[in-house]
C-alpha cells in the first residue's frame, strides 16, 4: 500500500474552496445545516444499492446509503428546510466514478415542486464552480425525450424486446436473464447510450421518469416527479418531489424487499421511523442528493474519483 494521499494538495485546496461555497450558498438561503447518524437499523431496499454491514455493541446495524430517511424525519417533526454534506456508504461500487465511501450533499426545501428544485440545484452548482469553472445555460429534457433523442426508442411504450434490439444495434451485452426486465433494459441504455452525451454544453436535467422508476418520489400516472442532473457526462444529483403516502411508500418498500429476495440478494428490515414519520405528516417539499465527489472531478477534469478524494480506497 501507497501511504501518500491519492489526491494533489492543490486538488485538495479546490475541493476546500468548493465545500465553503456549499456552505455560503445554504446560509444565503437560511436552510438549517443538520447532521443524522450514519448508522442505522434499517437499510436501504433499492434493488441496485447495496448497503454496508456493521456490528455494533453486538447489534447489526447499516452505514447509510444516503441520509434522506433521518431527514425526512426532522421534517415531519418541523424542521423546515435543511441540508447536510455527508459521508455516505455503498457497498460492489468502486470504479473510475465510484468510490464505496464518499460525499453527499442533500438537501429538502418546503413548498416547492421538482420543477423549481432543479433551479436550486443549478443556483448551487453555479456558486460552487463559477467563475473559475463557467456553465452554460442549462438544458431540460423529459426522460421519454431524452432516451429518444440519444437511442430512439421510446421509455413509456416499447416493450423490452425493441430495448434489447436497440442495445444489440449498439454492440451492448444484455444478459439472458434481463430481456425480459424493461427496467433493467432502460437503465442499460440509460448508461451506456444517453448519460455519456449529456451535460457537454451545460447542465442537463432529465425529468418524468418512468413510474416504474418513481422511488421516493410521487407519480403522475405513467411517470414519476423525479429528475436526474448531469455534467460532462456524469450524473451528479438525484431530486424528487417527494411521496408523503406512508401506505404507498410501505408498499413500493415491501415491493423492493420481493425483488431483492427473488434475486437472492439481502433483504434488510423497513425503517418503521421513516414510516411513522410520513404517517404523522411529511409536509409539501421537495429533496434532492447530489455527489459532491463528481461535482469536484468536474471542475477540475479530473478522470478518476481518486484524485479528489485524500485518500481513494486501495488507500484506506
Amino acid at each position: 500500500m501507497d501511504w501518500r494521499p491519492t489526491a494533489s494538495i492543490a486538488n485538495l485546496t479546490v475541493r476546500a474552496r468548493m465545500l465553503q461555497a456549499v456552505r455560503d450558498y445554504f446560509a444565503a438561503t437560511r436552510a438549517l445545516e443538520v447532521e443524522t447518524p450514519t448508522l442505522s437499523r434499517a437499510a436501504v431496499s433499492d434493488l441496485h444499492i447495496a448497503s454496508v454491514e456493521a456490528r455494533v455493541l453486538g447489534q447489526r446495524r447499516y452505514l447509510h446509503t444516503s441520509p434522506e430517511y433521518a431527514m425526512k424525519r426532522l421534517l415531519a417533526h418541523g424542521c423546515g428546510d435543511l441540508w447536510q454534506i455527508c459521508r455516505v456508504y455503498r457497498d460492489e461500487e468502486c470504479g473510475r466514478w465510484h468510490n464505496p465511501e464518499f460525499t453527499l450533499i442533500e438537501w429538502y426545501r418546503l413548498g416547492i415542486d421538482h420543477h423549481a428544485l432543479m433551479t436550486d440545484v443549478e443556483r448551487l452548482m453555479r456558486a460552487v464552480l463559477e467563475p473559475a469553472h463557467p456553465l452554460p445555460a442549462s438544458q431540460r429534457l423529459t426522460y421519454r425525450d431524452a432516451v429518444r433523442l440519444h437511442a430512439g426508442v421510446d421509455a413509456l411504450e416499447d416493450p423490452a424486446e425493441r430495448l434489447v434490439e436497440c442495445l444489440h444495434a449498439a454492440n451492448i451485452d444484455v444478459p439472458a436473464d434481463l430481456h425480459a426486465e424493461r427496467d433493467a433494459c432502460l437503465d442499460l441504455i440509460m448508461s451506456t447510450l444517453v448519460i455519456p452525451r449529456l451535460g457537454h454544453s451545460g447542465p442537463t436535467f432529465v425529468y418524468d421518469y418512468p413510474a416504474s422508476q418513481a422511488a421516493l418520489a410521487r407519480a403522475h400516472g405513467p411517470v414519476a416527479a423525479r429528475f436526474e442532473a448531469f455534467l460532462e457526462g456524469l450524473e451528479l444529483a438525484n431530486g424528487y418531489h417527494e411521496l408523503c403516502d406512508a401506505d404507498e411508500q410501505r408498499r413500493r418498500f415491501q415491493q423492493d424487499q420481493a425483488q431483492r429476495a427473488a434475486a437472492a440478494r439481502s433483504v434488510a428490515p423497513l425503517d418503521e421511523a421513516l414510516l411513522q414519520a410520513l404517517a404523522h405528516g411529511l409536509p409539501e417539499c421537495s429533496g434532492v442528493a447530489l455527489g459532491f465527489d463528481r461535482l469536484v472531478m468536474c471542475a477540475l477534469g479530473a478522470k478518476h474519483i481518486d484524485e479528489v478524494l485524500a485518500f481513494g480506497f486501495a488507500q484506506t
